[in-house]
């Protein structure tokens, strides 16, 4: 910082400008003009000097005054001799008076008077000493916090508490504090379902070698497994952030051991960081691993007080699960709580597209044809995205009240109605909030990657993040439920969800997608009704030939803008976001357009890129291969340039693991 000793610096001015008035006088000899030109600025620059000398010293003995006028002279000899460092800095910041024990440990025994304060603050201000109660600040390698008091005229007395010791002892407790993690090898089922001979004990033997040495050699503690696949591990604080700095390479690690057909291993973590107790970080632990396996596996979910979550990895495709155990006890236990309640609402996400709409329609037929409950499916007509599929619904049950607004659905809750969540399980993306408060009994039906802002309440999460679609899941559900209750329309609602979301069968499909939509084209599913079902207006076109028409490649992904506003730009935006797909040489796309204030980004992916972890750092979600998010309050230009540092990061950290 810039010393204003003006006392030392003065003497020179004064003297520069004695030898300019000695030269103006011998240059009068030959050239007057030019010898009043130095004689001017020899005597401006001599009254500059004279005039800022004057104001330092009136500002230093203001700050003095006004110190004294608050602290007697017994209570300056007192600070004087007090065992904290402390200041007195005038209205600009120079310090114009200090105590011995300041002088000692943050003057370093040099001459600090006329030096500005803010050298022994950076990176505070002096404004934010004095607005606050205390502000942590580090010089010459000590800490300290510095705790301001105002003075009159303007002035500040600052009072330096050094923590040094007390820090460095709470940094090695902090350190040293015990965290425990979950293991999950978690496609370990699907990696032995097809092996013959050893290959299964092969495989669960590298693995559980690579996560031994992993624990023992580099994160300092212990691992032991306590059920197939599932393991525990204890650990302290400074080994999980060290494996943090190294992107928890044990992934990687794990990815290297293959079965015998090529697929690798892959396993999920979770980590409590940050309990009060032991017990507390194993079960944060294990509410993190929940968290990473619902994400698709093969990741790191870090779990620290307040619910904050930070992830790793997790760029692997989820692994189909091919085994339908788990869907039949759902179906069994789903039926259960419909049959004990009064009346059944099914909610999908705000915006409703074609498989929340679908799956919804799915549940509706189920449970009204199948378990004779009453139901409705509770939708926002006006801003609804499959309003197509409405009508159609609407004219093949006539005289049923099929759908209902938000409202009316509040309004006729009950203690005993169960509530269906469908396609998403995100408390902030449901289409009516209130209704999800309102009834107390909620079965959430979902295939996006788990969120941090997930239900917490359900009494059924079925949520499998491999399924192509919630239409899907659904589908396999009413099989068990009763398969006779889906005919006609009902069918056709969930097949067109499946081919929402895979894109016409080609992304995201598994086994169990063609068996879910074999089952529908045996129950009537007409493919050319379905395909009516994608039909749109001719403005739509346009918009989204307009969309394709003006995007970018930057490193391989499409990136394609609008800047205003229009009646159908969420459809044609999640459309252009598909046909970008389609040019040579692009991995991505992402869509953003202005809407309700706002920007939405619509992406979407060949499975190269998780679109999913690029775009939750904007607040968004969805799976691998889809995802959207919508910011609110900005602008396309703002997005844009924050969309591309964030494609920035995840392709540096995808070329250094590569």
């Amino acid at each position: 910082m810039r010393k204003r000793k003006v006392w030392v610096i003065s003497p020179l001015f004064y003297g520069m400008g004695a030898a300019m008035l000695a030269m103006g006088a011998f240059t009068w000899q030959y050239d007057h003009l030019a010898a009043l030109v130095e004689l001017t600025a020899a005597v401006l620059c001599l009254a500059g000097v004279g005039a800022s000398d004057l104001l330092y010293h009136r500002n230093v003995n203001r700050a003095l005054r006004s110190a004294e006028r608050v602290l007697t002279a017994a209570e300056l000899e007192a600070l004087e001799n007090f065992g904290l460092p402390v200041a007195v800095a005038a209205p600009a910041g120079d310090v114009v008076w200090a105590n011995g024990a300041f002088a000692r440990s943050l003057g370093a025994r040099h001459d600090y008077v006329g030096v500005n304060v803010q050298t022994y603050l950076y990176p505070r201000t002096l404004r934010q000493v004095m607005d606050a109660a205390g502000v942590a600040v580090t010089h010459r390698g000590r800490e300290y916090s510095v705790y301001g008091a105002p003075a009159r005229d303007g002035a500040s007395i600052l009072y330096f508490v050094d923590e040094t010791d007390f820090k460095a002892i709470e940094k090695e407790h902090r350190e040293q504090r015990v965290v425990v993690c979950m293991a999950a090898f978690d496609n370990r089922e699907e990696l032995v379902h097809d092996s013959v001979g050893g290959d299964d004990s092969r495989v669960t033997a590298e693995v559980e070698a690579v996560l031994r040495r992993w624990v023992v050699e580099e994160m300092g503690g212990f691992i032991r497994r306590y059920s197939t696949g599932r393991y525990v591990i204890l650990t302290d604080d400074a080994h999980v952030e060290a494996a943090k700095q190294k992107r928890f390479r044990v992934l990687d690690d794990v990815r290297s051991v293959k079965n015998a057909g090529g697929m690798s291993a892959t396993v999920s973590i979770g980590v409590g960081r940050g309990a009060a107790s032991a017990a507390e970080s194993e079960s944060w632990a294990r509410q993190a691993l929940d968290m990473a396996l619902g994400r698709g596996g093969d990741q790191v979910a870090v779990k620290a007080p307040e619910d904050t979550y930070e992830f790793f990895g997790g760029n692997s495709k989820g692994v189909e699960k091919r085994d339908k155990v788990r869907t039949r006890v759902i179906a069994a236990t789903l039926t259960d709580h419909v049959k004990d309640s009064d009346r059944v609402f099914i909610m999908g996400h705000k915006n409703s597209d074609l498989d929340s709409l679908g799956s919804a329609v799915g549940l509706w037929a189920a449970i009204t044809k199948g378990l004779e409950k009453p139901a409705a499916v509770v939708v926002a007509r006006g801003q609804s995205l499959a309003g197509v599929l409405i009508d159609r619904v609407e004219r093949a049950y006539p005289g049923q009240r099929v759908f209902i607004s938000p409202p009316e659905a509040v309004q006729n809750a009950t203690d005993r109605s169960l509530l269906i969540v469908t396609d998403t399980h995100s408390v902030n993306l449901v289409e009516s909030r209130e209704l999800l408060d309102r009834v107390p009994r909620v079965v959430v039906v979902d295939h996006h990657r788990m969120m941090v802002s997930h239900i917490t309440n359900a009494l059924i999460f079925y949520h499998e993040p491999y399924a192509s679609s919630a239409s899907e899941m659904v589908t396999e559900l009413v099989q068990y439920i009763k398969a006779s209750a889906i005919d006609g329309v009902d069918a056709e609602a969930l097949l067109a969800g499946i081919s929402l979301d895979t894109k016409n069968f080609i992304m995201h499909t598994g086994v169990r997608t063609f068996e879910a939509s074999a089952f529908l084209r045996r129950r009537g599913a007409d493919t050319v009704n379905v395909k009516r079902l994608f039909s749109g207006s001719m403005e739509d076109y346009k918009l989204k030939a307009q969309l394709v028409s003006g995007a970018e490649i930057y490193r391989g992904c499409a990136i394609a803008l609008s800047g205003m506003e229009q009646n159908g730009m969420r459809v044609a935006a999640a459309q252009a976001a598909d046909e970008l797909l389609s040019i040579q040489g692009v991995r991505a796309s992402f869509v953003l357009f202005r809407q309700s204030g706002g920007v939405n980004i619509s992406a979407r992916s060949l499975g190269d890129l998780n679109v999913q972890v690029i775009l939750e750092g904007f607040g968004g979600g969805g799976h691998f291969s889809g995802a959207g998010a919508q910011i609110p309050n900005a602008s396309v230009v703002q997005v844009r340039r924050e969309l591309l540092a964030a494609l920035d990061r995840y392709l540096n950290e995808e070329s250094k693991k590569g």
